[in-house]
């Protein structure tokens, strides 16, 4: 429990405006491998790139079980002590309960974040849960973290830009942290100055999720953010190259699409 502590409280303090975390998402024990390698802080996974890889459409549609079997993998391949957070979607689960049965699932397979968002799905329809009930979901999300020891990082995701609502933003954000959130993000948004009114008005660790078009990381740091998460653009830049590939050779008969390509011992090597 100790090194878990350790983790928590070391990926807690990478959040700082001054010198954002940046998260290049992860979607398998390969691509954190990668990740880590690279020299990243720390390892986020994208629930999208999970999803794809077990053959899912992202939007809670993995069991929990599932997920977490995942989830288990990709901390078991990041190297040393380095923390892990996971994207848990919505929290797998109908209610709050669900969601403190799949928190303790995180701790056990060793992840010390999560994201969790306010984006509900019924009958293929997606729209924002209430903020009462969003509450009550973080909150037990917290209880379940606290009775473990951990003090979790729990990045409440306000899907307000996403859903046309983000005058709502604010108003949600801190219903979250009061309701035990550590940090906010906020996905959906690349305006400077609307980044920068967020990080101002929200009193917690912003986060954006990056992708083109989006500022730079010093601009965004200049702005006020603590985050900075590229989501599931790596995982689509990998698919997009496969179904280049695929389609060259089937096509042209060629493989130039190929020539980047990490090299195979090298590759090899760094998941020995």
């Amino acid at each position: 429990m100790a090194r878990m502590t350790n983790r928590a409280a070391a990926f807690r303090a990478l959040h700082t405006a001054a010198d954002p975390l940046v998260l290049v998402n992860a979607w398998d024990a390969a691509s954190a491998r990668i990740v880590a390698a690279s020299g990243a802080p720390a390892v986020a996974t994208t629930s999208a790139g999970v999803a794809w890889t077990l053959g899912a459409p992202d939007g809670d549609t993995l069991p929990r079980e599932q997920a977490l079997e995942h989830l288990a993998r990709i901390v078991r391949a990041v190297p040393g002590e380095l923390p892990v957070t996971a994207d848990i979607e919505s929290g797998f689960g109908a209610t709050p309960a669900d969601v403190a049965e799949t928190i303790r699932g995180v701790l056990a397979a060793g992840a010390v974040g999560v994201n969790i968002e306010d984006t509900a799905r019924a009958n293929n329809e997606a729209g924002l849960r209430d903020v009462a009930g969003q509450q009550a979901r973080i909150a037990a999300a917290r209880a379940a973290a606290d009775d473990a020891g951990v003090d979790l990082y729990i990045n409440a995701r306000v899907d307000t830009y996403f859903r046309g609502r983000p005058e709502e933003t604010v108003e949600r954000a801190e219903a979250y942290l009061a309701a035990g959130a550590t940090g906010i993000f906020v996905p959906g948004v690349a305006d400077p100055a609307t980044i920068g009114a967020l990080a101002k008005a929200i009193p917690a660790p912003l986060n954006v999720l990056a992708q083109p078009g989006t500022p730079t990381v010093a601009e965004l740091a200049a702005l006020g953010v603590a985050r900075v998460s590229l989501g599931s653009w790596i995982a689509e830049a990998a698919y997009a190259l496969a179904r280049k590939a695929a389609r060259e050779a089937y096509t042209a008969g060629t493989y130039t699409s190929l020539a980047d390509s990490y090299d195979f011992g090298e590759l090899n090597e760094l998941m020995g």
